[in-house]
């Protein structure tokens, strides 16, 4: 197996970062190449993942705010529209509906 500082495809940029110029479809050397490929391309995903958590987490507060303001503001909009709802016709409305009741019993209505 060779190594991957000994292939053309390896390069070390002046900071010490390794990268890879290989094509996993068509420039791997050996087995072996593809599974550091596999690795690399894993490592990266994971980065990506840990870099979107922590935008998240410094997310999470300022939604939060938000959340409650918006709850505040429903709750106002209720409380503004109570007086246009009566109380006394809620409590008729819902006696007559259960007033109302009736069944169809093959051909004939009984209450």
């Amino acid at each position: 197996m060779i190594q991957c500082q000994e292939c053309e495809f390896f390069q070390r940029g002046a900071d010490g970062r390794v990268g890879f110029r290989c094509d996993p479809f068509s420039t791997v050397k050996e087995p072996e190449c593809l599974v550091k490929w596999q690795l690399i391309k894993l490592n990266q995903m994971v980065a990506a993942y840990q870099s979107t958590l922590d935008y998240y987490r410094k997310l999470a507060p300022m939604q939060e705010k938000m959340f409650k303001v918006m709850e505040r503001e429903i709750d106002d909009m209720n409380e503004a529209e109570k007086w246009r709802v009566d109380d006394g016709e809620e409590a008729d409305d819902q006696e007559g509906d259960e007033q109302d009741t009736e069944t169809f019993d093959g051909g004939e209505w009984r209450p």
